[in-house]
């Protein structure tokens, strides 16, 4: 791995599930890294594809496992939609394919949510896709409405095996249509971009933390962060080698930088 030399002032950006927790269970040492973190004040960013649930929804599952974190400090693909929706049309209103998550972010920045003649067609995450709401989207994109998805994820995780998820989804509208979405969260830099100007921070001094290659650092390599890969998720060591990028630092997990947080490349 990459010799950094150690950089004062080091921000966090890192994925939620497979690096923090499982499903319900905490990350073995994920409380203890983050406990470093708050005490030495070091500015984090928790980010999740997942556009279901709110931040403080997601402050509440992950107090569940013994992770205390603030609201302003998770940041999800439904903020991230929605800031991307206020610049580029500020006042628009859209048809929303999802849960609280999308819904809450899209009328905190003022959008009304219609199905009569919208600016949007937003879909997002849900655990119960509609036939008829799909079938509404198709027929409002067919309309010219612009096609927007929080994220490109094909599946998502369940104790039951996988589920469909908003990239399935999408192919579903697209093929239906022959529009294909814009894609705000991961890997798209902008999801990066739209966390670091949330919290005041610059990429030349911030980290991105994920389990997955073609996801977590794949993005963080296109905003210009330095990346670290855990192998407590998706990707392995032996997948790293399939990809023609490279993360910074892989590690086993996140305990691994309990004592180090304020120089994490000190051993690599």
């Amino acid at each position: 791995m990459a010799n950094t030399e150690q950089t004062p002032g080091w921000t966090y950006l890192m994925d939620m599930d497979g690096v923090l927790v499982h499903e319900e269970h905490l990350v073995p040492g994920a409380d203890k890294f983050l406990a470093e973190l708050q005490e030495a004040g070091t500015p984090f960013v928790v980010l999740t594809n997942n556009s279901i649930r709110t931040p403080r929804d997601l402050r509440a599952r992950l107090l569940r496992t013994g992770l205390d974190i603030p609201e302003q400090s998770i940041w999800t693909s439904a903020l991230a939609t929605a800031t991307f929706l206020h610049n580029q049309r500020p006042d628009g209103s859209a048809y929303v394919v999802g849960e609280s998550g999308l819904t809450t972010a899209l009328h905190d920045i003022g959008y009304v949510l219609t199905d009569s003649d919208p600016d949007y067609v937003v879909l997002g995450e849900t655990r119960t896709y509609s036939f008829e709401a799909i079938t509404t989207a198709i027929r409002l994109v067919e309309r010219g409405a612009r096609f927007i998805a929080t994220n490109p994820d094909a599946t998502g995780p369940s104790r039951d095996g996988s589920l469909p998820a908003t990239g399935s989804v999408a192919a579903l509208i697209t093929r239906a249509t022959g529009r294909e979405p814009y894609y705000v969260g991961k890997p798209n830099p902008l999801m990066m971009r739209s966390a670091l100007r949330a919290i005041g921070s610059h990429s030349e001094h911030t980290l991105m933390i994920g389990d997955r290659m073609d996801t977590d650092v794949v993005s963080g390599l296109e905003a210009g962060l330095q990346t670290i890969l855990v192998l407590t998720g998706i990707s392995s060591r032996s997948t790293v080698e399939a990809y023609p990028y490279r993360p910074t630092l892989v590690l086993d997990s996140v305990a691994d930088l309990v004592g180090r947080t304020q120089d994490p490349f000190a051993a690599a």
